[in-house]
């Protein structure tokens, strides 16, 4: 591709003068400019303005599973849209699509789910979960069952529900007003969970939120046995289990959700990101067949939550096309056979370069540490994985710094269609960035 430095400079002006990026400093892009501006994505490739190509190992934001440039995709979106973009799903109108997407999800999802509400994106997943577990509990006769507990190191998404839910604490601290009735404890322990039941008291309790695998906090897998730890403490304490799939779902762990590695079955499961691998906005809550039922027999007048865009036409037959991708291609399979490759690839990095620390992964999720010394796990004064976050990107890998909590990690989740020869280009190029800084850190000692 010819470079066009005029258009190039024109797209970087217009960028700073009028879009806000989310996630981003606003300093840095105002002194730097965008740090990559894309323009076309091709399997697990993405290019820029100048001709760069990248291996996108973060499938760009968890979500591009089936990867990029899905002719399929755009072809059933154009299809759909010639025959209808949208139609209100209010006033109980319906559409095709959004019919035979909630009848295939109740077909794949953990066993019992079976009843879905449509959202455009995992933040409403979470918000809308929050609201009708709490508007649940008022039909049942238990309105002071309203508290929401989640985990430290968990992302729910930056909705104000979803904002008080997360545990990673600068994302709360963004804000001067949290929602009320939101609690925290420990990510790894289901005794804390019991103890703040124990002090709150469990009827004043309305669910408890986890995300399967904890992805933006720094993919954080779960202990043996805590999921089921907390499936039984949530059932002798009459507490609705969440599970935050947004990230875990549609294959990403090697499974269809990340909650089927611990054989326990959630009353409400938000998704979003893999369920269209993120050709259109989608996403959406499913309910237990228990909670459906008694929704429909406690329910007597109109439900008063919905989105604009719930079960819009042309993005659940985007949804239907991505699931048979999923299937027909084999890539949850895939993603656990490349999943394991990508670790052994850690591990790899582990043996032969000194500040990489603890290395973990789960089907196409995947973390490494850094560290200042690999026997104490001792961490630098400074974060290095920004660092190694900028090297990788020079030499066409993009990856994703975490820093939250005291944390220097490196977490990654390609897309599943990865093969074996471009997991081993990604750990080449992670070998040098790693050892760059290394070097480096050598350098000022």
């Amino acid at each position: 591709m010819q470079k066009d430095e005029n258009l190039i400079q024109e797209l970087v002006d217009l960028d700073k003068k009028h879009f806000i990026h989310p996630t981003s400093p606003i300093k840095q892009q105002q002194e730097q400019g965008a740090a990559l501006i894309f323009t076309e994505g091709k399997g697990v490739y993405l290019y820029d303005v100048n001709g760069d190509c990248f291996i996108d190992a973060m499938s760009s934001l968890w979500n591009v599973n089936v990867g990029h440039g899905r002719k399929e995709l755009g072809k059933a979106a154009m299809d759909q849209m010639n025959k209808l973009a949208f139609n209100s799903c209010f006033s109980t109108f319906s559409n095709e699509p959004a019919i035979r997407l909630s009848a295939k999800l109740a077909q794949i999802a953990p066993p019992g789910l079976s009843a879905t509400f449509f959202t455009s994106g995992g933040s409403e997943s979470n918000d809308t979960a929050y609201k009708l577990v709490r508007h649940y509990w008022i039909l049942k006769g238990k309105p002071s069952k309203k508290k929401i507990i989640s985990r430290t190191k968990s992302y729910h998404g930056v909705a104000m529900g979803a904002t008080s839910a997360t545990g990673l604490k600068p994302f709360r601290d963004f804000t001067n007003s949290l929602a009320p009735d939101f609690y925290h404890v420990d990510n790894f322990s289901s005794q804390a969970l019991r103890e703040l039941i124990e002090a709150e008291g469990s009827d004043t309790i309305a669910a408890f939120v986890a995300e399967p695998v904890q992805g933006a906090g720094g993919v954080h897998i779960a202990p043996e046995n805590y999921f089921k730890e907390v499936r039984e403490i949530c059932n002798e304490y009459n507490i609705l289990f969440i599970t935050d799939e947004v990230i875990t779902g549609f294959g990403r762990t090697g499974k269809y959700f990340g909650i089927e590695h611990y054989g326990v079955t959630p009353d409400v499961m938000c998704f979003a990101k893999g369920v269209s691998s993120g050709y259109l906005p989608l996403g959406g809550i499913m309910l237990s067949e228990k909670i459906h039922q008694d929704l429909i027999e406690l329910s007597t007048g109109t439900l008063l939550h919905g989105y604009t865009y719930s079960g819009h036409a042309t993005a659940c037959a985007v949804g239907l096309k991505n699931i048979e991708i999923i299937e027909n291609e084999n890539l949850i399979e895939n993603a656990r056979v490349m999943g394991q490759e990508m670790l052994t690839g850690f591990q790899w990095l582990q043996s032969n370069l000194d500040i990489v620390g603890d290395v973990r992964g789960l089907g196409l999720m995947g973390a490494i540490e850094i560290v200042k010394d690999q026997v104490t796990q001792e961490r630098f004064e400074s974060p290095l994985s920004p660092l190694i976050v900028v090297e990788a990107a020079k030499r066409g890998v993009i990856c994703r710094a975490i820093v939250f909590d005291n944390q220097d990690t490196l977490v990654f989740a390609p897309p599943l269609i990865i093969d074996k020869t471009e997991i081993e280009k990604m750990i080449s190029i992670l070998y040098d960035s790693i050892l760059t800084i290394e070097k480096q850190q050598e350098k000022t000692k």
